[in-house]
């Protein structure tokens, strides 16, 4: 590649003010398919514009968010035209050969210019670009700059399709607010799914109409016995619209038959005695079962599936399935068989916990493994004789991707069920071969669970999940190829002014090399 325009408007640092070195082009998580440095940068100045030519409704959105990203820490205007030019940030729809999330990045010193096949690429790509930016570029006042951004092309696409975390909103109810401020995290680092946990033992947490009291009642508690709560269809849609507009689709779930306490606690008529159980606030897991014999289940059942279904846009719907010690395998065999051709009634696909394996997962059914290196082999093989038939995997290891495994035995917050997941482990692993004899490609993509048995507030949420959020992002995101410990731990350290920047709480592990000015 030429130099990049060496000398050209906008290259310059404000006066008075000495010139700072770039970001390297090589300090980005997730690591780029490719990276192609030149010489030179690129200075964001008061004259900045960002244009998108040609603009679509959806590229104008992205170019202003990228605007209200950096417009508080710059104090630039920072105008979104559609007019053209060859200066400024420029977004481009219509590129070739880059799927629905891929981008280019083409950094000179006259110019950024950033193309994609499709509107989510450009947002993956502006993620980028705010990375390449120095870190007080996030901050929410005023700063003093320069913004050098270093020459050069990124050119990047995912390694895998479903790159997820999970939020456990059942057993610690989460607001609106506290949801949308851990969306706007995962899209720092391209993840595109947000699993919702809606329902367990200690709380129903989304509203059904045909069935109120799920929440009214259901949703009074949580652990500890706090005041609980619940999402409305309203609240439910505006977290489902926010994700959107960060390129996250919604997976919700609906755990059953078992983690099921909320719901039979709510209606007699669910429990096979015909009595409901009182309300549980503890930690506690596999005691409670749907009665699986009785119809009312199943009307239960594709009520909610129903009035899930048409609130949410996305192709998935997750119906659980794990830790039902209560359900004989008969019974657990029954009901899955009922329940998944539900999902598919209302124009879903099918998401479960693993265990959905031990009973027929129907075509094109996706299970989401959780066990950890531990775990049995014939449970491993189970999942991957499922696999081999068509089955897909979501993977998640509980000793690997689980946010809420302690970092250490200090570690305040957190469960270790699965042991100490330190940062290096929780990076350490190669979706495309954890599961012995599963087929590499039946691997959809990996997600990140957060449970919130010890977990209730924003800051709790970050300091589990940064730094080991980022590594599973890169899993999912990056090729095998770039796959090294050694080099990740410096680009993931580069990380922690940015988070400084935002105020994100995280674990500043020892075995990541942070900056100590």
């Amino acid at each position: 590649m030429a130099a990049a325009g060496l000398g050209t408007a906008g290259a310059a640092p404000a006066a008075g003010r000495p010139a700072a070195d770039p970001v390297p082009l090589d300090r980005l998580v997730p690591a780029p398919v490719s990276v192609r440095p030149a010489h030179g940068s690129y200075a964001l100045t008061a004259r900045t514009a960002i244009r998108v030519p040609g603009a679509t409704a959806e590229s104008k959105k992205v170019a202003g968010y990228l605007a209200d990203v950096l417009r508080p820490s710059t104090g630039y205007a920072l105008p979104v035209t559609t007019r053209g030019g060859g200066d400024g940030i420029v977004l481009r729809l219509g590129a070739k050969g880059l799927g629905e999330e891929g981008y280019r990045l083409t950094v000179t010193g006259r110019a950024v210019t950033l193309s994609a096949s499709r509107p989510a690429g450009l947002f993956h790509g502006v993620q980028t670009l705010r990375q390449l930016l120095p870190a007080a570029a996030e901050r929410r006042t005023k700063q003093p700059g320069p913004w050098a951004i270093a020459a050069g092309t990124v050119t990047d696409t995912p390694r895998y399709a479903y790159r997820g975390a999970m939020l456990d909103v059942s057993r610690h109810f989460f607001s609106v607010e506290k949801v949308k401020r851990y969306i706007d995290q995962l899209a720092l680092y391209k993840i595109n799914k947000l699993h919702l946990h809606l329902s367990d033992d200690q709380g129903w947490r989304i509203a059904i109409d045909s069935w109120p009291r799920l929440t009214t009642y259901g949703g009074s508690t949580q652990v500890g016995g706090g005041p609980g709560g619940y999402y409305t269809k309203a609240d439910y849609k505006e977290i489902v619209r926010y994700a959107q507009s960060r390129y996250l689709t919604v997976v919700p779930e609906i755990d059953m038959p078992g983690h099921t306490n909320a719901a039979l606690a709510s209606y007699a008529q669910l429990n096979c005695d015909g009595t409901a159980p009182p309300l549980y606030t503890g930690t506690n897991v596999g005691f409670s079962s749907f009665c699986v014999p009785n119809q009312v289940t199943y009307d239960f059942v594709d009520d909610v599936l129903r009035e899930l279904a048409a609130m949410t846009p996305g192709p998935y719907l997750h119906i659980g399935g794990d830790e039902a010690h209560s359900t004989s395998h008969e019974d657990y065999v029954t009901f899955m068989n009922k329940v998944q051709p539900v999902v598919a009634k209302y124009g879903k696909t099918v998401i479960g916990w693993h265990q959905l394996t031990g009973a027929t997962p129907v075509k094109g059914a996706v299970a989401q493994y959780w066990g950890y290196d531990a775990t049995a082999a014939a449970e491993k093989a189970q999942v991957a004789d499922a696999a081999k038939k068509g089955t897909r995997l979501i993977l998640s290891p509980a000793d690997r991707a689980y946010l809420d495994m302690k970092y250490t035995k200090d570690t305040k917050l957190g469960l270790s069920w699965a042991g100490y997941v330190e940062a290096q482990r929780s990076y350490d692993w190669d979706p495309g071969s954890y599961l012995p004899g599963a087929p590499a490609g039946s691997v959809l993509g990996v997600e990140a669970p957060m449970w919130s048995e010890t977990l209730s507030e924003s800051d709790q949420v970050e300091y589990m999940a940064f730094p080991r959020l980022p590594g599973i992002a890169e899993l999912g995101w990056s090729p095998a190829s770039t796959h090294d410990w050694d080099t990740y731990k410096v680009r993931l350290a580069s990380q922690g002014p940015r988070w400084d920047a935002m105020g994100i709480d995280y674990y500043r592990s020892p075995q990541v090399p942070w900056p100590t000015d």
